[in-house]
């Protein structure tokens, strides 16, 4: 598609200039805004297998070195309660949160015990669907994501995933044992791999439409400057032509035609509808970002969103450790956004979310989405992108909803590339690691 080709282009360049980290000297996070909501991202970077895709901060997982870091990620949310932070709401990313199953229960519990919390989300990997597991996370978890990516063993493997997680038809059982022990199961999945065919995406939506599971999400394959050499020599090289094509057999095998079985929550995620029509399940969307337009992030190689700044945390381990122990935070860079990049990332999600509310839009910013941001406006008029566009609101077409996810995965393409700014200060082995072969 060629608006998808000038879009990319366009966006590149104007998100890397907004998206620039500076060393900071704040030890600790600004405190809460009086009557906000908040729910606290907590970053678990190890994993058993390095994914060649995979641009968040993650390392092999070693138990000398994962059992303290669990210890010193307690720590950092209490001096989070110390500032007067309290949350609703958990998130755990990585990496593999449940790879220490007993430390991850430890420090739910203790969240609990020192916050209001009313749910817990959580990512996983498939081999972490065994009763042991399920039985410990079952209560103190209502939101599972599962890493699933692709049921196609010949993608499993180049992923170096089969070895360790099971065949497609392994993943797939375990998924419906699971889905009973929690109020929501995510599987998590990508599209557009380079190897994959239009015949691999659709076994994989029909494993979708028949594990059980309550939502998915079927995000586009992204990289960063730091793993795109490592993802083309063992996946090969990408091709966005074909994206927009996916995309539609995708949205329209899940979401469309009279009878659908899914219904879209945002552009890439879908929550399963019952016999009659409607949700079967009170369901929310298994992505922190879309509920919360700012939160607090702690552990290693996190990134915070909070008074229009982002914050970075440091992502060498050992000093990770060293900063907490020495009763401080783990921030060590911070951008602080000019009020159009506000004004853009607003846009952005709330389009994601599939509806943008002009008033909203208005009372933040003072003055109209037509004022702020007449280019983007302009441009996606222009590509037929709006199904309605009124004084109250802003619904997408198929093309709008095309176009978004563009917009979206080039920002968090944005991300990945403020994540390699704090990386390049890392020495030694944990250097290798991110920009070496992947193989340290």
């Amino acid at each position: 598609m060629l608006a998808e080709r000038f879009l990319t282009r366009l966006l590149k360049p104007m998100i890397r200039r907004s998206l620039l980290s500076h060393p900071t000297s704040e030890t600790h996070l600004p405190g809460p805004t009086p009557g906000e909501r908040y729910m606290l991202y907590l970053h678990v970077p190890f994993c058993e297998r390095l994914c060649p895709y995979c641009s968040f901060n993650r390392y092999p997982f070693r138990e000398e070195i994962a059992r303290p870091y669990f210890k010193n990620l307690r720590a950092e949310m209490m001096m989070l309660a110390d500032l007067g932070y309290d949350f609703e709401s958990l998130y755990f990313g990585g990496g593999t949160p449940t790879v220490m199953i007993d430390e991850l229960c430890e420090t739910i519990d203790l969240a609990r015990d020192a916050f209001s919390i009313e749910e817990v989300g959580v990512e996983t990997n498939p081999n972490h669907l065994i009763p042991s597991y399920l039985e410990k996370m079952t209560g103190r978890i209502q939101r599972l994501s599962v890493g699933v990516q692709s049921f196609d063993d010949d993608l499993l493997r180049q992923m170096d995933r089969y070895e360790k997680y099971g065949s497609g038809q392994e993943i797939f059982e375990r998924i419906g044992e699971a889905v009973p022990y929690f109020d929501s199961l995510n599987v998590d999945m990508i599209f557009n791999f380079p190897s994959q065919t239009e015949e691999i995406l659709f076994n994989d939506l029909e494993r979708i439409a028949t594990c059980g599971a309550r939502q998915t999400t079927f995000s586009p394959l992204y990289v960063s400057n730091a793993t795109m050499k490592k993802m083309t020599s063992t996946l090969g090289s990408m091709d966005y032509g074909r994206e927009w094509r996916f995309y539609r057999i995708l949205d329209g095998v899940l979401a469309g035609g009279d009878a659908p079985l899914f219904e879209r929550e945002t552009v890439w995620t879908f929550n399963r509808l019952g016999a009659d029509g409607t949700q079967d399940h009170a369901v929310r969307i298994n992505e922190y970002q879309t509920s919360y337009n700012e939160y607090p992030a702690i552990g290693s190689g996190s990134i915070t969103h909070l008074n229009g700044a982002l914050y970075v945390n440091e992502f060498s381990i050992p000093k990770y450790d060293a900063m907490i122990e020495g009763g401080r935070m783990s921030v060590k860079e911070k951008t602080v956004m000019a009020k159009r990049d506000l004004m853009r990332y607003r846009f952005l999600l709330d389009l994601y979310r599939l509806r943008l509310d002009k008033d909203r839009f208005r009372r933040e910013f003072g003055m109209s989405v037509e004022q702020g941001l007449p280019m983007e406006m302009a441009f996606l008029a222009a590509n037929g992108a709006f199904s309605v566009n009124s004084a109250d609101e802003i619904l997408l077409t198929e093309r709008g909803r095309y176009l978004t996810l563009v917009m979206y995965r080039q920002f968090l393409s944005g991300m990945n590339n403020l994540r390699e700014q704090a990386r390049k200060r890392l020495t030694g082995y944990e250097r290798e690691l991110h920009f070496g072969d992947g193989s340290a």
